[in-house]
């Protein structure tokens, strides 16, 4: 079949179509300061400006250097912004300035730069993002060290930790990056000059930043990443034009991953061909359908990614086709593969893979890897729990049933049809226990056809061409059944496999959502783990870090069964899996000694736990799909420890926030009716004291009558702060006896009446019977309610108390013709310190007579509601209060 045409690769052209109407962005790369960055981009500037482009400087930071100033020349610059902030002016960078005189060129000093406060955005490369959009080409500086993933390296390597970082993706989106470099003795020397900073500055660059060795650290980054940036535009253009690799621009080792024991092998092998050339690694894993569902490659990849190659898996059915067609689009130059062990037809008719890439990969550097010395054959995993002769004695005996089938219908089906009665057979060995036990009953069941029905009959003699024909057809389709069907059940197998985990992750998953607390959570994370490892288990949290000590103390919080904890030598392969966030213990490369295997649960924000598990002395480690459900129940159960984190963290801080509000609200209200009474007495006794004398007698004793009132007011007040507080901690108990509601009702409306010079309608009923109640906090329940009713109501404004029986219970009913209640503060109005919006404007109150009713009536064993409005014009509330009947 002739080779399809090359076509362009559609992210390629999806990322090119991206930039068309974007303002193209070059950036000029240094490995420090002092290296020429600026003034490489003033000449360029100048350059193009003589050729006739647009060019606008937008701002370049000359700190004081007369060799800038001067590199600057003629260029026309933009005005700065001017922006006042704490009794000073600041200038900076007009972004509105530049979007409204669009050059075609600007240049921006100081690509990490932090705005002044009140500028668009914080940071000058987002200005850029805005410019670009615009359609204006932005040229730029910037030093490696401020690449956001690069802060880290350069603060353990030259001991200072930058403040300012660009994200890796404005480098990645820039159109061009040249790289602006000089050798460190000869920036070393610039600095001593005085070039780069002023004498007082410079030596102490040159003592701390600015040593031989750390400039040397800078330049190698400065230059590998700029190599990396060329080697992306090299791929973008091959994969945008669709050029076949690899185009040998630089070297690029893949490293072929398989499910076999020296898949590891060849991932050390790849990685030191990769140091020796300088290059990249990448890990493929290719997965075939019909490959073995137990063979796991993943202790294979994930060596590979701690050995820092970029690990990738496909799925596809022709193995070489897709590699080739992998290593092309990355651009690979060495391809490593393990020699591994083919069979013995494979080898006889050259369909190895190394024989396959040898003929097809004539582009390529080709590496084999032999298999470890003492390397023992990697036998095949007992997939089922039935015997192995079971799987050799299958074919005989179904090559028998479909014999005797034979000869019950010798007489009325022709012998050629009779063949197709053996292809049953070979279907049946080869779905049940693969295409070999398949092949054997082939061969089995062509000896019986050919023995017991093809004439002459009783001798393996083929007689005339029929015969032949139907014999050449027969053994055809009988082992293409063998192979086909045989991996078809292995595929069929694996799928179930799959399935079965899918599923039991989701029910996993199902259990981690209905988990109750964080303790349920833990159980259930280690009852899962337990039943995939078929073993003890446990879960380890974290606790914080001892004064003097980085490294968190793992703890036990949850094991099955319930006495399944680690000793003291397991403890220690948990601390180190903690310290270093990898599997330790039992089965790993670290403390194999110990008895116990623990797995991190790792999260994006670190590390959320560990999970132990206890393999059986001498047992087989975790076949492939319980090693992939185990890493999945991994992740599973770190988001979900994160999470119930989070839920915690977010119910302390609502609880901080409520304590906060109330804390506010009691100073608020201590400070407003504490101040007011306090300061009537402060006054009438400050008058008294001055002016006594000369006043009257009536003036006197007003004054003192203001105070007294004030005083008691003031006490009123305060018993009411003690009374909240008796109820929230539930210090009241109730002495209860037989009450007359009427006889109370009537004393405590006498008793505000008086107070507030006010008449309020009484309505008895038919005086309900007296319920056991406690009649001191009764009169405060009551005397509470008409202090409200009479206080938010107008002064000639109406009052109600009623009773009456509302069956099993007995209800008493406050009402008056006020402002009302909005019905949204309904709800809320019996809160310690909440004032509705439309009352707060009436009458001044604490806020804690109502708060203070629901309390004494609950503590009482009654309820009470709120209704507002009672009236057709929106006005009036109704406080309801019930108790059950005598």
């Amino acid at each position: 079949m002739a080779d399809e045409p090359a076509r362009p690769d559609p992210d390629a052209l999806l990322a090119l179509a991206r930039r068309e109407g974007r303002g193209r962005l070059k950036v000029f790369l240094g490995a420090a300061p002092g290296v020429g960055k600026t003034m490489e981009m003033l000449a360029e500037a100048h350059r193009r400006r003589a050729g006739g482009a647009d060019v606008l400087v937008g701002i370049v930071e000359t700190h004081g250097r007369a060799e800038t100033q001067a590199a600057v020349g003629d260029l026309p610059m933009l005005p700065r912004a001017r922006n006042p902030y704490r009794g000073q002016e600041l200038e900076d960078f007009d972004l509105d300035g530049a979007l409204a005189r669009h050059p075609q060129i600007l240049l921006l000093d100081e690509l990490a730069h932090t705005n002044m406060p009140g500028s668009r955005h914080p940071k000058r490369w987002q200005d850029v993002e805005d410019l670009r959009e615009a359609g204006i080409e932005v040229w730029t500086t910037m030093n490696v060290q401020h690449l956001e993933s690069l802060s880290e390296a350069v603060a353990r390597i030259t001991g200072v930790r930058v403040a300012e970082t660009v994200p890796d993706r404005v480098l990645a989106e820039a159109d061009a990056v040249e790289l602006i470099d000089i050798p460190p003795a000869e920036l070393i020397e610039r600095m001593r000059q005085g070039r780069i900073y002023r004498p007082d500055q410079a030596n102490r660059a040159l003592q701390g930043f600015f040593k031989e060795g750390n400039l040397a650290a800078l330049r190698e980054m400065a230059l590998r990443r700029t190599a990396e940036r060329v080697d992306a535009d090299v791929t973008s253009y091959m994969r945008a034009n669709a050029i076949a690799g690899p185009w040998p621009a630089g070297d690029r080792v893949m490293a072929l991953i398989g499910a076999d024991p020296s898949a590891e092998t060849v991932v050390r092998e790849a990685r030191r061909v990769a140091d020796t050339l300088k290059a990249p690694l990448l890990a493929l894993h290719v997965e075939q359908p019909t490959a073995d569902p137990d063979a796991d490659p993943g202790p294979a990849l994930r060596l590979a990614e701690r050995l820092g190659a970029e690990a990738e898996t496909l799925v596809a059915a022709d193995l070489p086709s897709a590699i080739l067609r992998e290593a092309r689009a990355r651009n690979v130059t060495h391809l490593v593969i393990g020699r591994g062990r083919p069979g013995r037809w494979r080898r006889l008719t050259g369909r190895t893979l190394s024989g396959v890439l040898l003929r097809q990969a004539a582009d390529f550097t080709l590496h084999l890897v032999p298999e470890p010395a003492g390397q023992p054959r990697r036998s095949a995993p007992e997939r089922r729990a039935l015997p192995a002769w079971l799987g050799w004695a299958a074919p005989p005996a179904l090559v028998t049933l479909a014999t005797l089938v034979g000869l019950a219908s010798d007489e009325i089906v022709p012998e050629g049809a009779l063949g197709m009665v053996y292809l049953v057979p070979i279907v049946a060995a080869a779905v049940g226990f693969g295409p070999v036990h398949g092949g054997v009953a082939a061969i089995l069941s062509f000896l019986c056809w050919n023995f017991l029905f093809l004439p002459p009959r009783y001798t393996l003699t083929i007689a005339g061409p029929q015969d032949v024909v139907g014999v050449v057809v027969f053994s055809l389709v009988a082992l293409l059944l063998a192979g086909t069907t045989g991996g078809l059940g292995r595929s069929v197998r694996a799928a179930r496999a799959r399935m079965l985990s899918l599923r039991r992750l989701v029910e996993f998953s199902r259990r981690l959502g209905a988990a109750g607390d964080k303790g349920d959570l833990v159980q259930a994370i280690a009852e899962e783990a337990s039943r995939i490892a078929g073993g003890p288990a446990c879960v380890l949290l974290l606790l914080p870090p001892l004064p003097g000590e980085a490294v968190p103390e793992p703890v036990v919080r949850a094991s099955l069964p319930l006495d399944a904890e680690p000793d003291d030598a397991s403890m220690a392969a948990a601390r180190w899996a903690v310290a270093n966030r990898r599997p330790a213990g039992r089965g790993t490369d670290t403390l194999p000694s110990a008895a116990w295997q623990f797995r991190p649960m790792r999260t994006a924000s670190g590390l959320a736990g560990l999970v132990g598990l206890r393999p059986p002395e001498g047992g087989r480690p975790l076949d492939g799909e319980a090693d992939r459900a185990l890493d999945a129940l991994l992740d599973q159960a770190a988001v979900a420890l994160e999470r119930a984190d989070l839920m915690e963290e977010r119910a302390r801080s609502e609880a901080r926030a409520e304590t906060e509000a109330l804390r506010t609200a009691l100073l608020t209200s201590l400070g407003h009716d504490l101040k007011t009474p306090l300061t009537s007495i402060r006054g009438a006794v400050a008058t008294l004291r001055t002016s006594g004398p000369a006043l009257s007698e009536a003036v006197r004793a007003d004054l003192l009558a203001t105070a007294e009132e004030e005083t008691e007011r003031l006490s009123r007040w305060i018993a009411n702060i003690l009374d909240i507080v008796r109820i929230e901690s539930r210090q009241i108990e109730p002495r209860r006896e037989m009450v007359d509601l009427a006889e109370a009702a009537e004393t405590a409306a006498a008793r505000a009446a008086r107070a507030h010079a006010r008449t309020i309608s009484l309505d008895l009923g038919s005086r309900p019977s007296a319920p056991r109640l406690d009649p001191v906090l009764l009169d405060q329940v009551l005397a509470n309610l008409l202090d409200n009713a009479l206080k938010f109501s107008a002064p000639d404004g109406q009052v109600a108390l009623r009773l009456a029986r509302e069956g099993p219970e007995v209800g008493i009913a406050v009402e008056d013709d006020g402002p009302g209640i909005p019905r949204e503060d309904l709800h809320r109005v019996f809160d310690p310190f909440f004032r509705a919006t439309r009352t707060d404007r009436v009458a001044a109150g604490s806020g804690l007579g109502l708060a203070i009713c629901r309390g004494l009536v609950a503590a009482m064993g009654g309820r009470i509601a709120a209704e507002s409005p009672t009236q057709p014009d929106g006005r009036g509330t109704r406080m309801i209060v019930r108790f059950p009947g005598g």
